[in-house]
């Protein structure tokens, strides 16, 4: 059985899917820190110019979702879930879920011998 290194929560998936419907495709962009932070970023498809150094970990609610390659150096043994949390403080996030008092965050852990033999591999 083919493991995957990035999976969602059930309530992260229901506020990507109330994106979907308000901005269309999105695509998931998590970077090495900075200006974005190390938060997973939400944005729309058409408006999100994926780096072509980026890593594509996989999908999550049939969105893709990349990484920074730096980043993905300290994550390569983990597997990622993506959760949300209620978020007030709105900040200076670019992120889509922020208009909705939301905000995506990655949840790690490291993968088992088991599955890291049976991991698909990252694009």
């Amino acid at each position: 059985m083919e493991v995957k290194r990035v999976d969602v929560t059930s309530k992260a998936c229901e506020i990507i899917e109330k994106l979907k419907k308000e901005h269309g495709e999105l695509v998931f962009n998590q970077s090495g820190g900075c200006c974005d932070g190390t938060a997973p970023m939400c944005y729309a498809k058409d408006d999100f110019y994926v780096p072509s150094r980026n890593v594509k970990l996989g999908e999550i609610c049939g969105c893709e979702f990349f990484m920074d390659k730096d980043q993905f150096e300290y994550f390569k043994h983990s597997h990622i879930t993506i959760d949300v949390k209620k978020e007030t403080a709105f900040g200076n996030s670019f992120s889509l879920e922020i208009d909705l008092g939301y905000q995506f965050l990655t949840i790690s852990r490291i993968f088992t011998d088991e599955e890291y033999r049976n991991l698909e591999d990252a694009k």
